[in-house]
């Protein structure tokens, strides 16, 4: 490859390390029924498998990526690699339900080290323009596929060996994609930038956020505690304002003309990941307990919604600089709700499928188009912009498998269908306002969107 220093070992290991990531934010939902039925985990308990991987991977993102700035991302990445192989480890050998998800807590946290790391130093492994175009590309096509791939992958690993078995496969990946990080040069690995990290606002923005994910969790079980960890949360929020306010370099940084735009395009990716994480939960439960279908089944099942994500990135991205990202945002949202209310009114017949395909699809559509239009809110801070905006998808993801989780109740309850069929209903009519509310914003701001770097974009698919 032309310019590129490293070659492919080390664009075969960033963007594996990138599909690592974003696999295991989907990968564990299918032997969810498994470890319950195995350590015997409560309905609290489950929930906690997924958010308790999301909540630091969502927290320490914007962190990561300016400690990597600052010391260099090779050293970030290489410690992120090496504490999500261990931990991955950790929770396949896990004897409780509580070791579990303390592992799962670490792995999050290595996650977190590694996204920022694979994009910079691919981005930085090649001098050519068009060259690290087709790097990125490729870094976002494996991304955006991990999504899709994470359930069927589950599947296959439970119905073949264990629950266990889809922890173990991050050991040998985390460990294959750590050998050419290593034998990165020094000068590459370490290259670094001056300023300083806002550890504050990084301790604020997690802590809140653990707060609030718990309060929603143990607000059936333990409302008195739900209810103080709630009151910690919006302290916390109200610290990590204050603090961003005053601090040099804060973590998120936007221009006052741009902070309406990147809030709503913020709000509206985080929506959506709360709405398609937190469904992914519950679907993945319908068709093994309701339905009756095996895990690998089950993982396949969820094929329809989840493949046209990384299928329809580049189409989207035209579609957008033709008739605005605004407005292209809102017409994925409303094809989604029309897939939700489908869903709801099918969900425990075969017709539930195509449905899926349809809420698949206006997610597929709405990616991209948000995550342009935030970064075209922001063209002079395009790095905060999409740091918001992936702060706000993982956020919305660790929330939703919360929320979806307490308001259904455990599978094998009588009334979790009925809950199910009400949250997706739920669903829809959020997605309708948040459409309503794209086209109210793209009237106020006018313009098209200008035509992103290729793949980048499609990058928020598996996110």
């Amino acid at each position: 490859m032309s310019g590129n220093r490293a070659g492919w070992p080390l664009t075969l290991a960033l963007c594996g390390g990138s599909f690592l990531v974003l696999l295991d934010v989907t990968v564990v939902n299918v032997a969810l029924p498994q470890i319950g039925s195995g350590m015997s985990a409560g309905g609290s308990g489950l929930p906690w498998v997924v958010d308790a991987y999301s909540v630091p991977l969502a927290a320490l993102l914007l962190a990561s990526g300016a400690i990597g700035d600052r010391i260099g991302h090779g050293p970030v990445l290489r410690l992120g690699l090496a504490a999500f192989g261990a931990a991955s480890a950790a929770c396949a050998l896990a004897p409780t339900i509580g070791v579990l998800i303390a592992a799962r807590v670490v792995q999050g946290i290595g996650a977190a080290l590694m996204l920022p790391g694979t994009l910079a130093l691919l981005v930085e492994s090649t001098t050519d323009e068009g060259e690290r175009n087709r790097l990125v590309g490729r870094w976002a096509a494996i991304g955006g596929a991990a999504l899709p791939a994470g359930p069927v992958i589950g599947g296959v690993l439970v119905q073949a060996a264990s629950w266990r078995a889809v922890f173990w496969l991050g050991v040998p990946v985390s460990a294959l994609a750590l050998i050419p990080v290593l034998r990165l040069p020094r000068a590459a690995a370490n290259r670094v930038r001056a300023g300083v990290v806002d550890w504050a606002g990084a301790a604020l923005l997690g802590t809140g956020l653990a707060c609030l994910v718990t309060a929603i969790v143990q607000g059936r079980d333990a409302p008195w505690t739900a209810g103080l960890l709630g009151i910690a949360s919006l302290g916390t929020a109200a610290g990590f304002v204050a603090v961003e306010r005053r601090a040099t370099q804060p973590l998120i940084s936007i221009p006052r003309a741009a902070r309406g735009a990147v809030a709503t395009a913020s709000g509206v990716a985080g929506l959506m990941n709360l709405c398609a994480l937190g469904s992914l939960f519950l679907l993945t439960q319908l068709f093994q307990d309701v339905h009756g279908l095996s895990p690998l089944l089950a993982g396949l099942a969820t094929l329809p919604a989840m493949l046209p994500l990384p299928l329809l990135g580049a189409p989207a991205g035209r579609l957008g600089a033709r008739i605005g990202v605004w407005r292209t945002s809102a017409l994925g949202l409303l094809v989604s709700a029309a897939g939700f209310a489908g869903i709801a009114a099918s969900i425990t017949g075969p017709d539930v499928l195509f449905f899926l395909l349809l809420w698949g699809t206006g997610l597929g559509i709405l990616t991209p188009a948000i995550v342009s239009a935030a970064l075209d809110a922001a063209p002079d801070a395009p790095g905060t912009a999409s740091g918001a905006s992936n702060t706000s998808r993982q956020t919305g993801g660790a929330l939703g498998v919360a929320v979806f989780a307490v308001v259904a109740g455990p599978a094998y309850a009588s009334g979790f269908v009925p809950r199910s069929t009400a949250l997706f209903l739920a669903g829809a009519l959020a997605f309708v306002t948040a459409a309503a509310l794209c086209l109210v914003v793209g009237q106020r701001v006018g313009g098209t969107a200008r035509r992103p770097a290729a793949g980048t974009t499609d990058a928020a698919a598996g996110s």
